[in-house]
């Protein structure tokens, strides 16, 4: 299984200077599954990205760096102050990083502790809108340093949640199988509600399909590409103390 870790706001901070890193891990770990379900792995997921997303890499600004604590009043960020609620209760007194994939039988993914976070909201509109097509999804990935292919990979963390991607508490490769299958052009009921614009869009791009193909027939090609993608985004705009 994987475990991915989610760095956590200032109000969380915790010194490491004297610390053991991989004693604070485990402490951590274990603290937020006390707190943390299956039901509540794809909030805890969509808080991740929501706090990344706002990486820029012309001017190498944003990103992770806990300012989503103070951007919860936008409209993109809502329903988010739950899941932060969770992170508050996991453990006040470490900084960096939490299980939710692996939780829901996705993969391990190592992680870093010890990052710097802001204490001011990161600019407005630097998250993709889920109206893109599959040009502006990619064109704004690439902005954030990430190919089509990450893009790809990332996406399939819409598996969790109410979405419509198979089992909404399991970590798995249904997310490009559903993709394939087009469920949205069907007249029957409520498959008409699966994804967002933006899932169905990728689909319909030549280059954004080869993945989607890969990762429906191949769950470890899945699991180790969005393990690594996953690392470069906790890592995109962070800054580390000294001692971490």
């Amino acid at each position: 299984m994987i475990t991915f870790l989610l760095p956590l706001p200032k109000l969380m901070q915790h010194s490491c200077a004297n610390a053991n890193a991989a004693d604070d891990l485990v402490l951590l770990q274990g603290e937020i599954r006390k707190v943390l379900s299956k039901s509540k792995a794809a909030g805890v997921l969509r808080l991740v990205f929501h706090d990344a997303g706002t990486y820029e890499m012309d001017d190498d600004s944003g990103g992770m760096n806990g300012s989503v604590s103070f951007e919860l009043d936008r409209p993109e960020n809502k329903g988010l102050k739950k899941p932060l609620k969770i992170l508050v209760e996991a453990k006040k007194m470490v900084d960096e990083k939490q299980p939710a994939v692996s939780l829901c039988g996705g993969p391990k993914i190592p992680v870093r502790l010890g990052r710097l976070d802001s204490m001011v909201p990161d600019p407005e509109g630097r998250l993709p809108e889920e109206t893109l097509d599959a040009l502006g999804l990619k064109q704004s990935f690439q902005r954030k340093g990430f190919s089509t292919q990450e893009l790809v990979a990332l996406s399939g963390a819409h598996t969790l949640g109410s979405k419509g991607f198979g089992n909404p508490v399991i970590f798995y490769n249904a997310y490009y199988k559903v993709l394939l299958e087009k469920p949205w052009l069907s007249s029957a009921g409520m498959t008409s509600m699966v994804g967002l614009p933006s899932d169905r869009a990728l689909v319909e791009d030549d280059e954004c399909l080869r993945w989607i193909s890969k990762y429906a027939d191949d769950q470890d090609l899945f699991f180790e590409d969005f393990k690594n993608a996953y690392i470069k985004v906790v890592n995109s705009g962070a800054k580390w103390r000294r001692d971490s």
